[in-house]
């Protein structure tokens, strides 16, 4: 089936079941929902994005651009203040990004956060930076090892299956590192190093045996399989334009990957422009009947109707449809009986940056633009391994580079020696950051606001939150280690920095509906099912009890297909109907 026929617009038809939102984690669902044989309505708030047809940043040189693909201050002040701030912003790219005064939202003045939007179909799978990582057993105990936070309700033995079906289908490039903090994954060869890349690992992991210096796992492919083939995927290309949409196939995303899946079981339909306003719930059969939603260009209002619902949303998505959906029987917000949906919001924190001249290296340099870069995995990933001043602990990650004409742009000079000489490659340079846990705390809390409203008629989320003292003082040691490492390594002009940048800056957020044993405590049960609603399900990063150091991507990911494979079998059974 082609995408195009999929789309759907008033429909009387009743699902099998329904999924909201379709980035990464809604793709998922709407793929192994189809390939279980069930009829899926896949509800997106924004337009459609076809496959290469809709990248029309993709390939553009930037001098052909105007302002050479700077995008204008004016426009970046009245469209784009928020969305401008995240990394892959630019003119190439912000199509893919929210209008920040059409998707407004407030905080408090001393306690910002920055909400980075992807509504169209696809989400934010086509601007995500692909980091693929396995939690370990230490992230899912931690919790319960140390007190902060409600326990998980599962553990790695779990998930560790559905991390495999999920590595195996989308294609992470990766070593086996053989790492108790960071399990291995189902990957394809990894990227190389470079070699100030290749000498630092040496150094550092003669000095200080328990780091260890690893090329980071990515869903790019390197060396696609028969599978990955069939779906017109091919290898990456090293063109460092992933954020552009990539015609390819080689990174993953629900375009390259999941959507088509979906389309070859003729079961998949598609509702765009559709702004999910809440949950249909009947009381009497305690089950959601379907949505309510807003259509997004004529403001005209319908509604949908399923057996089963899937919540995939983003964090902050799902949680304010839940807000929303609140009536006489749930009077805080549809499955918030405990009164924990929207609290306990965590993001990773990257304000630590270390910087360094490399000596040396000046025969070196590198092939293409690599999709990738070097991680240290965290080493106080368990009580005993804490350090002084703080819980949890923190990864870094970079890589080297060497220094280009836009490094040396500033530089006094013009005519011919001054332009040869901007077209040499200047100084090898290392650049870590901090990628640091956050605290899951009941403060840190989204609610909806009591007066404002968005162009749809729903009510704007308020969002609260700010970095504890826990937070900080990882920063500070952040920055400590790797200016120590980077000086044991021979490195010179070290430099460090932290930042003041708010949670969101991370785009990593979670926890604001967490999963749990106990219905008093937790939102959503340890199959990512609503307490009390059984054919509710919520598998963004939402349900999260804690966040750990690595990227989240991968357990949304298997977390979903986990969650689908219950309900399919529940459904079967004659539980869910």
């Amino acid at each position: 089936m082609k995408l195009r026929d999929a789309v759907v617009g008033e429909s009387q038809e009743v699902f099998d079941a329904i999924v909201i939102g379709s980035g990464i984690t809604g793709g998922w669902a709407a793929k192994e929902l189809c390939e279980r044989g069930l009829n899926t309505l896949l509800v997106e708030r924004g337009r459609l994005v076809e496959h290469r047809r809709d990248y029309p940043g993709e390939g553009v040189p930037p001098w052909t651009l105007d302002e050479r693909g700077k995008v204008r201050r004016a426009v970046i002040d009245r469209d784009y203040a928020i969305q401008s701030q995240n990394y892959a912003f630019t003119a190439t790219t912000r199509h893919f990004y929210g209008n920040d005064r059409e998707l407004p939202y407030s905080t408090p003045a001393d306690r910002k956060f920055l909400w980075i939007r992807g509504n169209q179909l696809g989400g934010k799978s086509l601007m995500w930076a692909r980091q693929c990582y396995r939690w370990s057993a230490h992230d899912f105990s931690a919790n319960a090892n140390d007190g902060h936070g409600a326990a998980w309700p599962i553990t790695y033995q779990d998930i560790a299956p559905w991390y495999a079906y999920v590595e195996r289908f989308i294609g992470i490039s990766g070593a086996a590192d053989g790492l108790e903090q960071m399990p291995d994954s189902v990957c394809q060869p990894p990227f190389e190093m470079t070699k100030p890349e290749l000498a630092f690992r040496s150094r550092i992991e003669a000095r200080f045996p328990d780091r260890r210096v690893i090329m980071s796992r990515v869903a790019n492919l390197t060396r696609p399989t028969r599978a990955q083939l069939a779906l017109g995927r091919t290898a990456c290309q090293a063109r460092d334009e992933c954020g552009h949409g990539c015609s390819f196939g080689a990174y993953f995303s629900t375009q390259s990957a999941t959507l088509p899946a979906a389309l070859a079981t003729s079961r998949l339909r598609i509702a765009p422009h559709s702004v999910v306003h809440s949950l249909i719930y009947d009381h009497a059969r305690r089950r959601v009947r379907g949505v309510r939603v807003i259509d997004e260009q004529t403001l005209s209002e319908r509604e949908y109707h399923g057996r089963l619902v899937f919540l995939c949303a983003s964090t902050l998505g799902s949680t304010q449809v839940l807000l929303n959906s609140a009536d006489r029987h749930y009077p805080q917000g549809l499955a918030n009986r405990s009164g924990v949906v929207g609290r306990y919001l965590m993001d990773h924190n990257y304000n630590a940056s270390m910087s360094a001249r490399i000596p040396g290296y000046e025969d070196e340099y590198y092939a293409g633009r690599r999709p990738a870069g070097i991680v240290l995995p965290n080493i106080h990933y368990e009580p005993k391994r804490y350090a002084q001043g703080f819980a949890r602990g923190y990864l870094l990650t970079g890589g080297s580079y060497r220094e280009g004409w836009q490094a040396r742009g500033q530089e006094a000079g013009f005519g011919e020696a001054f332009k040869s000489r901007l077209g040499q490659p200047g100084a090898w340079r290392m650049q870590l950051y901090s990628q640091g846990e956050t605290l899951p705390r009941p403060e840190n809390q989204v609610t909806l606001h009591g007066t404002r409203k968005d162009r749809w008629g729903v009510p704007q989320l308020h969002i609260s939150c700010d970095w504890s003292s826990n937070e900080h003082a990882m920063m500070e040691h952040a920055t400590r280690t790797g200016a120590a490492l980077m000086r044991a390594s021979g490195y010179e002009d070290v430099k460090t920095h932290i930042a003041s940048n708010p949670l969101g800056t991370g785009v990593h957020e979670t926890g604001t509906a967490r999963m749990g044993e106990d219905p008093a405590h937790s939102a959503f049960n340890r199959w990512n099912q609503a307490h009390g609603i059984d054919n509710l399900f919520c598998t963004d990063g939402a349900t999260f009890c804690s966040i750990a150091t690595q990227n989240p991507s991968l357990t949304m990911m298997a977390l979903t297909v986990r969650a689908v494979d219950y309900a399919v079998r529940e459904m079967k059974a004659g539980r869910l109907t």
